[in-house]
């Protein structure tokens, strides 16, 4: 009876959350919009524009799931509450059902944790698609197999959540690895999960590149910004542009080493970079590295007046020591330490291969108490 007592108080503070995340979420409003969103799909003329309708489509099934998600939660509480009021009653230790109830109990707050954390994602862009660039830093050939390994650690985080990726740019390194590349991942809030990876990553561990043996350091930053889709309102004076078009190369689209049809521009006031080759033509890698740049530099622009409200100034860091927002140590000991969050996890193997979502996790909360570290957490 003890046990379900403590599975009782545990339920009964879960509950609170509950009631807070409903009560943010406005669900009437969620359901008012589905109703509507529903009688639009019924026009005959709603598929005329495919990726109007696609983009309605998807947004009616999130705000269902969601819906579905949270009423399912209260329903859940209910039934647990009621099961272990009658286990009570009837004054009879169970072992079998206590540990049923602890397992969904456990599924309950891992669940209620999940829509916590997207609840979160209430940035003005959180909800847009991520384009990602890496590039290789400090460290010669190790540093550009090292970016080849954070690629795929990012693609194997997007196959888990059922995300899509699609390669715009890419420059093979010159012994192994990958120098430089930009890539897509389209999904349900992708650039808000994300922006916890924009900065310099750091790599420890026993280069295979070195004949000795040698345990070496290498760097790769990542730069990300939101696909902003509408257009967005920003100056740009073509005296400023460097446009410059090259044969593509690497991994990517049919078009890659036929025609030099890759499109490179460099904004000159700011040096930032953006190049597109995966598109049919120059002219439409023309456009997406145009819809690029001024993604980059609005988000710059916000993030400028945001750093003058708050009376500091933003910092440019290099790609190399002492600048890094997370650290992957494999030798002479396992550990990736997020240095902003204080986050850390010893299973350094197991995130390298996907498994990102707690430490996004942790920066979200990071950000939502105002940069206070979340604690020295050791993920197994």
């Amino acid at each position: 009876m003890v046990i379900l007592d403590q599975m009782k108080v545990e339920l009964s503070n879960l509950r609170g959350t509950l009631d807070e995340i409903t009560g943010s979420l406005d669900l009437d409003s969620k359901k008012k919009m589905i109703e509507e969103l529903s009688r639009e799909m019924e026009e005959p003329n709603f598929w005329d524009d495919a990726e109007k309708a696609n983009k309605k489509t998807r947004n009616l099934k999130n705000m269902q799931d969601l819906v579905e998600e949270i009423e399912g939660l209260h329903k859940q509480y209910d039934d647990m509450m009621d099961l272990i009021d009658l286990q009570n009653e009837e004054g009879v230790d169970d072992d079998d059902m206590a540990a049923e109830i602890r397992s969904e109990l456990d599924q309950f707050e891992d669940t209620l944790e999940k829509i916590r954390i997207s609840n979160l994602l209430n940035g003005p862009y959180d909800k847009y698609d991520v384009i990602l660039r890496l590039n290789a830093g400090a460290g010669g050939t190790e540093a550009c197999d090292w970016a080849s390994m954070l690629y795929r650690m990012y693609t194997r985080w997007a196959e888990r959540k059922g995300f899509s990726t699609e390669v715009l740019d890419y420059l093979d390194g010159d012994e192994a690895g990958i120098k430089s590349v930009t890539f897509q991942i389209s999904g349900t809030n992708a650039y808000g999960l994300l922006k916890s990876e924009h900065g310099v990553h750091r790599l420890v561990r026993i280069s295979p590149f070195n004949a000795q043996a040698k345990r070496q350091t290498s760097f790769v930053s990542c730069d990300i910004m939101p696909d902003i889709e509408e257009d967005i309102d920003i100056d740009i004076n073509p005296d400023d542009l460097r446009i410059d078009t090259y044969r593509s190369s690497g991994a990517g689209g049919q078009h890659i080493n036929k025609t030099s049809s890759a499109v490179r521009i460099t904004h000159i006031p700011t040096g930032v970079v953006v190049a597109c080759q995966n598109e049919r033509s120059q002219f439409q890698n023309k456009d997406k590295a145009m819809q690029m740049l001024k993604a980059k530099l609005f988000i710059m622009k916000q993030e400028e007046q945001a750093a003058k409200l708050a009376g500091i100034r933003g910092e440019v860091m290099d790609n190399a020591w002492g600048s890094q927002i997370r650290s992957y140590v494999l030798q002479p000991y396992t550990m990736v330490n997020d240095t902003r969050t204080g986050f850390k996890a010893s299973n350094a193997d197991g995130v390298l291969d996907g498994d990102l979502d707690p430490f996004i996790n942790a920066y979200l909360k990071w950000l939502a108490t105002g940069g206070k570290p979340v604690g020295d957490t050791d993920a197994e």
